[in-house]
């Protein structure tokens, strides 16, 4: 491998990270403020939408948290980390089609599953 090929590696790796953690913190504003528009004393179908956006909202946040941090010391917790974010917002984004209210919330879900399975990629 050339000095450059490694460059290269590192700078898409710094880059498809921040891009994940970007689009995890989008999707857990997204979440959140859905999740804060839904009547606590709602319907059933209410509170799931409640319950998935509190949720989603949580887990990107732990996410992004964890992508943000200087050091990746674990490399398979990030992938488990990474693995549970996009499966949840994909779950989410799924309760969100739902609604005809919720389309920014289940957008932004899935450009963080996106961005996840793109992190992953990278990592191999």
């Amino acid at each position: 491998m050339t000095s450059t090929t490694s460059q290269q590696d590192v700078f898409r790796f710094l880059e498809d990270r921040f891009a994940c953690a970007q689009a995890c913190t989008e999707c857990a504003r997204a979440c959140a403020l859905r999740a804060s528009l839904v009547d606590p004393d709602g319907t059933e179908e209410q509170e799931l939408l409640r319950r998935k956006g509190i949720m989603c909202a949580e887990v990107c946040d732990a996410t992004c948290r964890m992508l943000s941090e200087q050091t990746l010391a674990d490399e398979e917790a990030l992938r488990v980390q990474l693995e549970w974010c996009r499966t949840v917002c994909l779950d989410s984004a799924h309760t969100f089609d739902a609604h005809p209210t919720a389309e920014d919330a289940a957008a932004a879900c899935r450009a963080s599953a996106r961005a996840c399975t793109e992190f992953l990629g990278t990592l191999g």
